[in-house]
């Protein structure tokens, strides 16, 4: 999948703290997937954007415009891995503050949702069965 998206001048950035679940839980699926991960946010309309350097969000009424990306994280910053990364959050919207409080509330069950897909390596098998007799 290849999508494009812009970013306007920042309005705001922000020194905050994600979740060691929710950091721990972006660099498995990132494993499991070259490149990018897209995670869709499906309680909020919202499409996130996961590469190794940030995580982007961008709305379904504005596909193609950046409204929050989460960057600089610093896992260097933690003594266990049980303990929250700091970043900072930048904020491209208008309403970037209201929505940032339920990016972190519902980023961590679609990152749950889509680690819980089994993924099926190899091909389908079609299995044959025999009609009983009558």
């Amino acid at each position: 999948m290849e999508i494009t998206v812009y970013r306007e001048q920042p309005l705001a950035r922000e020194a905050r703290q994600l979740p060691a679940a929710t950091y721990n839980l972006v660099h498995v699926l990132l494993a499991r997937s070259p490149g990018t991960l897209f995670v869709p946010i499906r309680a909020m309309q919202y499409l996130a954007i996961v590469d190794a350097e940030e995580i982007v969000f961008v709305d379904y009424l504005n596909k193609s415009r950046v409204e929050i990306a989460w960057q600089a994280f610093r896992p260097q910053a933690r003594d266990a891995l049980d303990e929250p990364v700091p970043y900072d959050a930048v904020y491209y919207g208008g309403d970037s503050a209201g929505i940032m409080r339920r990016l972190q509330t519902e980023f961590l069950p679609a990152l749950t949702a889509l680690a819980a897909k089994e993924h099926l390596d190899g091909p389908a098998r079609v299995l044959k069965f025999e009609r009983p007799a009558r």
